[in-house]
């Protein structure tokens, strides 16, 4: 039997950090992965790679949702200055944009990967391509892990088999089972960061992308705003996806339930402004028809959207437009409803939210209080934030916490 100091289960975003600060610090470490390393890494962000948000540690636990209080010792010893502050040294220029994300100067996420890889590559790392079934415990403490075909020993295991989105990067629950068969509670895992299956049929502007606009999602009875936010939307051929409608999946608890979210298209005018402008255009263009008359306003593909839901026709002239017309268009604009139908797959999902019950696990160490040098990082935790970078951070900050003494 082969033994090492620390064996790592799962070859993601957290389980490489974790075997490169465990590796760097001269321990024996085996890295078993049975797929390609940080696969779903080099999806994330669009290809992009958010890999933080340049902010402080109190923004960036007001942004996560599910259990913050369990991240802030992990995040105090190690947050979004010091992962920055990793890839940078690692040879990876970094940006921030909007709502401080950050990103490589390069927009590819390769370069994150490349770097952990470089990182990796040392003699006391080993990585198996290899299946791990077990956790081998004994007297209530880890002694090693089966594989499909191997039996290693290590007195210190870390967990980081991720949860259940994106199941063909390899993220397919098998760390959830593994826990459980050691005593683990395991918080039903349920999508996360979830693109919204809408009642409307949205097909016609399917692939639309809106940089600037205003979601507010409210319940049925639309007596309480759950979210609302600015950013950006994207038009699918079920419903709309993008960070704006992944970040609203968040407040959806009970998809049984009927929500109602209403689109701002133009959220830097208020009525009176954004009433002032459409009567310029429809000055300009008095003598079009409508469906002419909106393309210094709207993207192409929107108009007749807009024109529908405003019960219109598209060859009326803006000449014999009605002030009542007018009003509904406006009306389009400032607040067009949609009607929540069901969240998209699990694997369709950024993240998964549930996991290892985080009142089983210490939060200075990411240790078991179950079982002795078991340590979780990642994903497999029941901690989940927002768009922005949150989630990836979380890895980071976990597997860092993880891999300490």
């Amino acid at each position: 039997m082969t033994a090492f100091d620390v064996i790592i289960i799962g070859g993601g975003a957290s389980g490489c950090f974790a075997a490169v600060h465990v590796g760097e610090k001269g321990e024996k470490v085996l890295l078993t992965e049975p797929g390609r390393l940080m696969h779903k890494l080099s999806l994330t962000g669009k290809g992009r790679c958010n890999l933080t948000n340049n902010s402080d540690i109190d923004n960036i636990l007001k942004n996560i949702k599910t259990n913050p209080r369990f991240m802030r010792s992990a995040l105090s010893k190690y947050g979004s200055a010091d992962v920055m502050s990793f890839f940078e040294k690692s040879g990876v220029p970094l940006k921030t944009e909007r709502g401080n994300r950050v990103f490589p100067v390069s927009d590819k996420a390769d370069d994150i990967v490349c770097a952990l890889k470089r990182r990796l590559n040392i003699p006391n790392v080993k990585i198996v391509n290899r299946r791990a079934v077990e956790i081998l415990v004994k007297d209530g403490a880890v002694t090693g892990v089966r594989c499909e075909e191997n039996v290693y020993s290590a007195t210190k295991v870390i967990l980081a088999t991720g949860g259940l989105s994106y199941p063909k990067t390899g993220s397919t629950g098998d760390g959830y089972k593994i826990a459980s068969a050691l005593g683990h509670t395991i918080i039903p895992p349920r999508p996360s960061l979830v693109p919204i299956v809408t009642r409307e049929n949205c097909s016609e502007l399917a692939g639309l992308s809106l940089k600037n606009v205003k979601i507010s999602l409210f319940p049925a009875d639309m007596n309480k705003l759950l979210y609302s936010e600015q950013g950006e939307l994207l038009f699918t051929h079920f419903g709309i996806s993008g960070p704006l409608a992944l970040s609203a999946s968040f407040y959806i608890d009970n998809p049984g339930s009927g929500y109602k979210i209403l689109t701002d298209l133009k959220p830097a005018l208020d009525v009176k402004k954004l009433d002032a402008r459409i009567l310029r255009d429809f000055d300009k263009y008095k003598n079009k028809q409508i469906q002419n008359a909106l393309n210094d306003l709207l993207p192409q593909k929107l108009i007749p959207f807009v024109i529908s839901q405003s019960n219109i026709h598209p060859d009326k002239r803006v000449n014999e437009i009605t002030s009542a017309e007018r009003r509904r268009v406006l009306d389009v604009l400032k607040g067009f409803e949609l009607t929540f139908a069901g969240l998209r797959p699990i694997d369709e999902a950024v993240i998964t939210d549930g996991g290892v019950d985080t009142r089983e696990i210490n939060p200075k160490n990411m240790e078991s209080k179950l079982i002795r040098g078991l340590r979780f990082a990642g994903e497999i935790i029941d901690v989940a934030a927002f768009t922005g970078g949150y989630n990836l951070q979380i890895a980071f900050s976990t597997a860092y916490a993880a891999a300490g003494e």
